[in-house]
């Protein structure tokens, strides 16, 4: 099996998990708000990654050192995550996930003041073409702005600013210690937040199931994306990943009737147009003496 094809197998793997995520995260919406879903999915997340980390001796990963940039990576993940499941509850899914594409065109935009890089008239350009996509997907002054809108769009933004400092942490931290601050740093923001109100819900039968399979299927994904990016270049592995737009549409649209959106998907096109144009100008540049 060539390295294409191994890629698009742990890609298949990403875009099941992400699309999983999503339908238990809707359905977990009835019952519990995004911040309790974020304590038990954060919970679900320690225990995965100890056993993982136990079982592949990794666990000396876990270290101290860059605490105050692991907490500021974590809590804009945090903010996120919980503007996303929020999303995912009043706004159609493919509106969701393509907002989330967008998050490369934020790094791309921050990533000269936060690491030091570039931004070259070809960045640039992919930023404009990038931020064409975002209106043509929320369409302001053609729809009304809702708040699942906003929120979607916000969630990038957060996904954005965990980018920029996982870039800066793995220069000298290893996965297994990222992951656990992740989900460990997560879970008491989760339970502050959660019980800020005084009292926090219990999941009971099937939602024990859906919180498994949030907490499960997060890991998986980008497990999955990372496993694809160590086989094949990302200017391959990129337009597989655009596969989860049209696949969460049909889920949307069998699970829950929402409409095939051809704005969303134009819009989608050029957010991936942009995020394709900007890999391929840094391949340029890394190739360049």
């Amino acid at each position: 099996m060539g390295p294409t094809v191994r890629a698009a197998v742990w890609m298949s793997g990403a875009i099941a998990a992400f699309s999983s995520m999503a339908v238990a995260g809707r359905e977990l919406g009835d019952a519990l708000d995004t911040f309790e879903i974020m304590t038990y999915r954060s919970a679900v997340g320690v225990a995965i990654v100890l056993a993982v980390g136990g079982l592949a001796g990794t666990l000396g990963d876990i270290r101290t050192r860059r605490l105050p940039l692991h907490l500021a990576r974590n809590l804009s993940h945090f903010v996120g995550q919980n503007l996303w499941f929020y999303a995912l509850t009043v706004i159609p899914f493919a509106q969701v996930f393509a907002f989330e594409f967008s998050t490369p065109i934020w790094v791309a935009l921050a990533a000269p003041f936060f690491l030091g890089e570039a931004l070259t008239r070809r960045r640039l350009a992919a930023v404009f073409v990038g931020f064409l996509g975002i209106l043509v997907v929320a369409r302001p002054g053609i729809v009304p702005i809702s708040g699942g809108v906003l929120a979607a769009a916000a969630s990038a933004l957060g996904f954005a600013g965990a980018a920029i400092a996982t870039k800066r942490l793995t220069r000298t931290e290893g996965i297994t210690g990222i992951m656990f601050w992740l989900t460990a740093t997560q879970l008491g923001f989760g339970l502050v937040t959660a019980l800020a109100d005084g009292r926090m819900a219990r999941p009971h039968g099937t939602d024990v199931l859906l919180l498994v399979v949030v907490g499960f299927a997060g890991l998986f994904a980008h497990f999955c994306i990372t496993r694809a990016l160590q086989i094949a270049p990302a200017v391959i592995v990129l337009p597989m990943d655009f596969m989860r737009l049209p696949i969460i549409t049909l889920v949307g649209a069998a699970f829950y009737g929402e409409p095939a959106d051809a704005a969303v998907f134009a819009g989608a096109a050029l957010i991936f147009a942009a995020n394709h144009a900007n890999i391929r100008a840094e391949r340029r540049a890394a190739r360049s003496p």
